[in-house]
């Protein structure tokens, strides 16, 4: 599929972009090559092939969320620039 450069420049109003007058034939040909590419897949037999919405399963990382001790008041406080009666003391705001 041929892109124009009327669609580069939609595709750029759509996503806010500036593209400077001199960068708009080489964006133009780099949208070309990725459409050229993306359209390969139509050309594949992807009848047998299971739709997914994630190439690899998802696992979660992360530990049991068990309790256990948090950093004492004193050490959390420690870099503080103006700690008051146990807080971080901030700027109002308002």
């Amino acid at each position: 599929m041929a892109i124009t450069r009327d669609d580069v420049l939609h595709v750029a109003r759509l996503a806010r972009l500036e593209i400077p007058e001199g960068e708009v034939e080489a964006e133009q040909a780099e949208l070309g090559a990725i459409l050229e590419a993306v359209g390969k897949v139509s050309e594949l037999d992807l009848s047998d092939v299971e739709p997914t919405s994630h190439p690899l399963d998802i696992v979660n990382v992360w530990g049991a969320d068990e309790p256990r001790p948090s950093l004492p008041v004193e050490d959390a406080l420690a870099n503080a620039p103006d700690p008051a009666d146990g807080h971080f003391r901030v700027p109002a705001v308002g």
